[in-house]
Formats: structure tokens, C-alpha cells, sequence
């Protein structure tokens, strides 16, 4: 089970580090680049659904139950978050240090030109200065990295273990040979 949700979270963070990558340097700061981003991710992590797949039927037999697939889905994402959330912190730290101020300066003109106004105009641009002053601190950039990227991995985690859950009479595995 490690060797599985290692080897999958592996190939998933480094595809979703590729992903981010290219993102960042062909991208745009716009706020209408972040679902190309979330599609990339999804993309990436699909590797859940392969990898909870590959162990039910290669290791355990054809079977595993709920818990279980939920179990080596949440590993998986788990290690490509993490791998998601390093490349972000080199990307941002060593060659895009003015990003979060690109990117809020985008978010401030879609706030203003998205009809918002009075109050609920100055809400958002709170909100928005203070991820901007908040990525100033390296722990708040790394739980922000890690919030992008969790509740994705663990949708699919969820879905992957009730798509693959089966219970029932064991199945011999084949002696690798």
C-alpha cells in the first residue's frame, strides 16, 4: 500500500508541478487563468483514481473497501499537494516575487469593473489586501498553497474510494514471476 501511494503521488505531484509551471510562466495573473489552474489539478490528480485502482486489482485481490481506497486516495493527494505546494514556494520565492502583487492589482480591477459597489466593494478589496499582506508571511503562503490544492484532492479522493470499493469473495493474485 506505501509503495502504491508513493510511486501514484509521486507521478501526480510532479505532473502537477509540470502543470503549474507551465501555468505560471505562459499564464496570466488574471482571476480567469485560476480554472485553467483548477483543471490542471483535477487533470493531475486523477492519478488517485488510477493509483487506488491499480492497488485493488493488482495487490489486493480485485477488492478493497471504502476506508481502504479513502485511505491510499487521501496518501496520494496528500504527497502531490506537497509537491505542488514546494514547486509554488521556489517558483514564488526565487522567480516570482512581485506575483501576489500582479495578481491582487488583477483581482482589484475584476472587484471594480465586476459591478460591485459601496460596501460590498470595500469588503472585497479588504479581503483582497489581506492576502496580499498575508503572502508576506511564508507559513500563510504555504496553508494558502495547501488550500488551493486540498479540497480538490479530497473530492476526487471521495469519489475515487466510492467508485472503487468492492467487497466480496477474495480473488487469488497471481504470483509475480
Amino acid at each position: 500500500m506505501k509503495r502504491t501511494i508513493f510511486v501514484f503521488g509521486s507521478i501526480s505531484g510532479v505532473l502537477v508541478g509540470i502543470f503549474l509551471v507551465a501555468l505560471t510562466t505562459w499564464g496570466s495573473t488574471s482571476t480567469s487563468s485560476e480554472w485553467l489552474g483548477y483543471a490542471s489539478m483535477i487533470l493531475a490528480l486523477s492519478l488517485v483514481y488510477v493509483g487506488v485502482r491499480n492497488f485493488r486489482d493488482k495487490y489486493n485481490g480485485g477488492l478493497i473497501s471504502f476506508g481502504n481506497a479513502l485511505r491510499i486516495g487521501l496518501g496520494i493527494m496528500l504527497i502531490a499537494s506537497t509537491f505542488y505546494v514546494g514547486v509554488w514556494l521556489v517558483e514564488f520565492y526565487c522567480f516570482l516575487p512581485d506575483f501576489m502583487e500582479k495578481y491582487a492589482a488583477a483581482m482589484v480591477r475584476h472587484a471594480k469593473s465586476s459591478g460591485l459597489i459601496g460596501d460590498a466593494l470595500q469588503k472585497r478589496l479588504a479581503e483582497i489586501e489581506s492576502m496580499r499582506t498575508g503572502y508576506r508571511n511564508p507559513i500563510r503562503v504555504i496553508l494558502y498553497s495547501y488550500l488551493e490544492i486540498l479540497p480538490v484532492g479530497i473530492v476526487i479522493s471521495l469519489l475515487t474510494a466510492l467508485l472503487v470499493k468492492r467487497k466480496g469473495v477474495p480473488v487469488a493474485v497471481p504470483a509475480a514471476g
